[in-house]
């Protein structure tokens, strides 16, 4: 009887549209409270994947796909929040 292969969680960049393994994107999460902020793990609430570069963060901020992904507005501090996080990596 022939092994599975196992399955590849595939996820797409809000940004730019480029669908990668779940595991080389980034996860931005708004949870029930309403906070924004970068998945470090496994965090509840609504997810939305972006590209590991900083110009997809910008393009789905400036385009606003990831607030619609995310379904709330993106506060100013919390953008700021996540520009440095993008240049730490």
């Amino acid at each position: 009887m022939p092994l599975k292969a196992k399955k590849i969680p595939l996820r797409t960049c809000v940004a730019c549209g480029k669908t990668g393994e779940k595991k080389d994107l980034i996860r931005v999460v708004r949870n029930k409270e309403g906070q924004v902020f970068l998945d470090k793990g496994k965090s509840n609430g609504r997810g939305a994947y972006l590209c590991n570069s900083r110009e997809c963060l910008e393009m789905g901020l400036k385009k606003k796909s990831l607030a619609k992904a995310l379904d709330c507005t993106i506060p100013d501090e919390v953008t700021e929040e996540l520009l440095r996080a993008f240049d730490g990596e």
